[in-house]
């Protein structure tokens, strides 16, 4: 079974659009998991123009299923995880003043860097994830690293899905494979929608997780959050 991890980002950026603790962060993490969500993802940025530090750390006593901390591994973020021991650590290589994950590890360049961040979650029991793109040289050199599991964007999938289905998801399904192949965990995240989620599900074989935040939160405007949980869990069965 695909596990749904609501990425609850923008329900804190809505907070503090207007200051104060409405809506309320925490409570609405424990009401998507009990509307059915598996995991909860937040991705506390330098700037906390969404989620902050004080979110982070109330929302550790809380969650109840999978918590999911998301971004770059600078000091602040290191300090967080290894503080909280969440679930699982998804690296993403965002700089400061990026507007949102939108590209994947240079998985080789890189590779010092993260085989020692990975090493460092596993000795203190923390599931690794590195947010990567479709190209298979890139998913080896993940493999190398040791990290548990990779996070394909979907930032491309989504934007092609509407033009050609088939040919949008044809990479994904290439990379899942590789993935697979290799032992590597799966899961996917950005612009996931109710629209493009039971194709993407359907054709990624081995695909543990998804995290969406924006179009789910969007979504909720309409529906309400319990119907538009329960709408998302419906497409990834």
């Amino acid at each position: 079974m695909t596990k749904l991890s609501v990425n609850i980002n923008k329900v804190a950026t809505l907070r503090n659009a207007r200051g104060g603790k409405s809506p309320n962060v925490l409570q609405f993490a424990q009401d998507c998991e009990r509307f059915g969500a598996q995991g909860i993802t937040v991705h506390p940025r330098p700037d906390e123009r969404h989620i902050t530090l004080e979110d982070v750390y109330g929302l550790k006593s809380l969650v109840k299923t999978e918590f999911n901390i998301e971004g770059y591994p600078d000091d602040r973020f290191q300090k967080i995880i290894s503080d909280l021991k969440p679930t699982q650590a998804t690296l993403v290589p965002d700089p400061p003043n990026v507007l949102t994950s939108n590209a994947g590890w240079d998985t080789i360049v890189h590779q010092d860097l993260l085989r020692e961040l990975v090493a460092g979650y596993r000795a203190i029991g923390v599931r690794s994830a590195i947010f990567i793109e479709t190209d298979l040289k890139m998913i080896e050199a993940a493999a190398k690293t040791g990290v548990d599991r990779i996070e394909l964007y979907t930032g491309p999938f989504a934007e092609h899905y509407s033009q050609n289905p088939k040919t949008a998801i044809e990479k994904y399904v290439a990379a899942a494979k590789l993935a697979n192949e290799l032992g590597l965990g799966i899961n996917a995240g950005h612009d996931l929608s109710l629209e493009n989620l039971a194709y993407f599900k359907e054709n990624i074989d081995g695909l543990l997780e998804v995290s969406i935040g924006h179009a789910l939160i969007g979504d909720a405007l309409y529906f309400g959050i319990e119907n538009t949980v329960q709408l998302y869990l419906r497409e990834l069965q």
